[in-house]
């Protein structure tokens, strides 16, 4: 279990659902185990790690051993006798349990169910801090995760709105009762680099799915690269070279992997669509790793530090992170060039500085000690490895 997180601004309450049957799973979901952790455990864990400490967990089938479990991980526990009815008798047993219970109400209420446990936790806290920079009046009644054109889980619910979804009897569940709501008080999709927002666990497919999702859990895809990049990168010019440097970077990898050089092509991708995600700060490329290490992309975040300069006594062999960095030094703006056009352009930028200028030149020796390693590696020369990538003079 991760540590709790400092609390956020926003006073949120959390309701998990995990009263149903677990009937298409074939075992009962909330205990059910991925990396070690059941999925009641890992839902809870997601909400002390966006610094939600009011949690509650609305048990119905197997109540016992739910309760029991939500007693283990320090969280509140609420039985729902009339789960069989479906999930929205479940939504209403927590709600009347945290209206009733709660000492100081909250500002705002999440709600997910315990079969969608691989939410990041960087999902919340921008939900929450939407919430934060909204709040009037006027604002709307729910928050949504937005990623890929598709709203996701769990919505934002504003708490003064929570009798309304008691009181609905109409049709749909929660998604009326929030239909309804919003069609009243109206709803914000908050863009989000969470593909598991979309994702739940039903069957036993599902859940081999859900245990390699979460082994690679530190390293985006590359849609949730580009979103992370239309979220964070403040320059607006990422893309446009982040996406030149990954296909750059991927053909290197392609023309190693025909040699029997094992690569993780994902990894690749997405470190270099990001690499320059903290472009215009100072150390650039210390700042970007210190942004994915705190969204919790660590294994992206070891590319994004080195990308700048690798030098030859630092890298015994070639791996992702070796192409990330050269890639970089083969695109200018979108466009491939050769290294030493991409060095030139930057000792003319700093002729008059002789400092600045040694540095450059020896990063310029490491990139070009670099080519000729891939090169040998692949058996070819760059500018037939790379499309659009000149001949190095």
């Amino acid at each position: 279990m991760s540590p709790h997180a400092r609390p956020h601004p926003v006073r949120a309450a959390a309701l998990i659902l995990a009263a149903g049957l677990s009937s298409r799973l074939g075992a009962f979901k909330p205990l059910e185990k991925i990396g070690g952790l059941s999925l009641l455990a890992r839902v809870a864990d997601l909400f002390r790690q966006a610094g939600v400490a009011d949690v509650l967990a609305v048990a119905g089938h197997c109540a016992e051993e739910t309760l029991a479990e939500a007693a283990r991980l320090g969280i509140r526990g609420v039985a729902n006798p009339d789960y069989e009815r479906g999930m929205f008798t479940s939504v209403a047993a927590g709600l009347r349990h945290l209206t009733s219970a709660a000492a100081m109400p909250p500002d705002a209420l999440f709600v997910l169910p315990v079969d969608i446990p691989l939410v990041r936790p960087h999902t919340l806290r921008l939900l929450l801090d939407r919430f934060a920079a909204s709040a009037s009046a006027s604002s709307p009644a729910v928050l949504h995760p937005f990623f890929a054109g598709l709203r996701g889980h769990p919505p934002l619910i504003r708490a003064a709105h929570l009798p309304d979804i008691l009181a609905w009897t109409g049709p749909g569940g929660l998604r009326g009762a929030l239909e309804r709501l919003e069609a009243s008080h109206g709803a914000e999709d908050v863009p989000v680099a969470d593909g598991c927002i979309h994702f739940d666990i039903d069957t036993p497919a599902d859940l081999d799915t859900a245990r390699l999702l979460l082994a690679r859990r530190d390293i985006p895809t590359p849609v949730e690269a580009e979103a992370l990049l239309r979220l964070y990168d403040t320059c607006g010019r990422g893309l446009g070279h982040g996406r030149g440097v990954a296909d750059a970077a991927l053909a290197m990898a392609g023309a190693l992997a025909a040699t029997g050089v094992a690569l993780d092509l994902e990894l690749v991708e997405s470190a270099a669509l990001v690499h320059d995600i903290a472009k215009g700060r100072p150390r650039h490329e210390a700042a970007g790793a210190a942004l994915l290490d705190s969204l919790g992309f660590g294994r992206v975040a070891r590319i994004v530090e080195v990308h700048r300069d690798i030098a030859p006594d630092a890298a015994p062999r070639i791996a992702e992170r070796e192409l990330v960095y050269l890639a970089d030094k083969l695109v200018r703006g979108a466009t491939p060039v050769s290294i030493s056009a991409r060095f030139q352009e930057k000792l003319d930028r700093y002729a008059q500085d002789p400092e600045a200028c040694a540095a450059i030149r020896r990063r310029l020796g490491n990139a070009l000690d670099m080519a000729r390693r891939i090169e040998a590696a692949a058996g070819a020369p760059l500018h037939r490895i790379v499309p659009g990538v000149p001949e190095q003079p």
